[in-house]
């Protein structure tokens, strides 16, 4: 039986807009995540408000993240509930 692969991981993102990500996973889907409902709800997204440090995010080898790995958005989430692009 043939197994698929199902874990999903971001692989390059780019900044496309005010506290807009576009992301490409692993599995070929891009998409476009709004994280300003995450920094308005969340205080541990405060800082990106700052979007100097928005800008600055990395990635971890899964998912996208800020302030040396301190602050990160689950790729599962940011695949479920990104916007095609």
């Amino acid at each position: 039986m043939e197994q698929t692969n199902t874990l999903k991981w971001v692989i390059a993102a780019r900044v496309v807009g005010d506290y807009l990500l576009e992301l490409d996973f692993n599995d070929g889907r891009r998409v476009v995540f709004d994280c300003l409902p995450l920094i308005n709800q969340y205080k541990l997204f405060a800082p990106l408000r700052d979007k100097d440090v928005f800008a600055r995010f990395a990635l971890d080898g899964w998912t996208v993240t800020w302030l040396d790995g301190t602050v990160d958005i689950a790729p599962e989430h940011l695949y479920e509930l990104g916007k095609a692009a």
